[in-house]
């Protein structure tokens, strides 16, 4: 098992957590994790360009001119693409971006990206501490004093919702909840913070981890 400092509003390590084997890999293989987030940032993508084609243009199709004597170039139909109002030569058209990825590969991943993390020493859990409100000034407070580098990814538990907004608005952070975060966030980060019921998520699924 790995250790990761367990720390109080004020910075203070007040414990360590154990974060089991199963849910960090031993080895980084960088082709996969570059499979994996290009497969994400693709299905980011909508996909819904389009223009219309010399088919799908109102207009006739009849030859314009006859095809030779006029001094001009030839011409087969009113639609075609160098006349206003005619179709797109090759138009986008809409389109699935989204690549497979095995289930198995993408948590082996995310595995990948959080020890990595994990073992820069740049990942504590936020013990202890609740949002009744929001504040962006209480959380700009607390990550003043816990000192971590940025770009910092604060991984929140689904029903923080007030958390969500204390963190959500500060320079070089960004604020998801365990359940939303991609591996791409995970490598984005220079520094992880971990709330209690995010960490707590991130294992049950595991049903494994404990405090010290």
């Amino acid at each position: 098992m790995s250790s990761i400092d367990r720390i109080d509003e004020n910075g203070a390590v007040v414990g360590q957590h154990e974060l089991a084997d199963a849910l960090l890999a031993d080895q980084i293989n960088v082709g996969l994790l570059h499979q994996v987030v290009t497969a994400e940032l693709a299905g980011h993508r909508q996909g819904t360009a389009a223009a219309k084609s010399r088919s799908q243009v109102a207009g006739t199709g009849a030859k314009q001119w006859r095809q030779k004597g006029t001094g001009r170039a030839r011409v087969g139909s009113g639609k075609v693409s160098q006349f206003t109002g005619g179709g797109v030569a090759f138009p986008p058209i809409p389109r699935s971006y989204s690549m497979k990825v095995n289930k198995k590969a993408k948590a082996l991943a995310f595995r990948m990206a959080l020890a990595d993390l994990v073992a820069g020493g740049t990942v504590r859990v936020l013990s202890g501490t609740t949002f009744d409100e929001p504040s962006a000034k209480r959380a700009a407070g607390i990550l003043g004093k816990i000192e971590l580098e940025k770009p910092l990814l604060v991984l929140v538990g689904g029903e923080e919702v007030a958390a969500l907004k204390s963190f959500r608005n500060l320079a070089g952070t960004r604020v998801l909840t365990i359940g939303e975060a991609e591996v791409q966030d995970y490598i984005w980060a220079k520094s992880l913070l971990f709330t209690d019921a995010a960490v707590a998520f991130l294992e049950r699924g595991l049903n494994v981890g404990g405090d010290s």
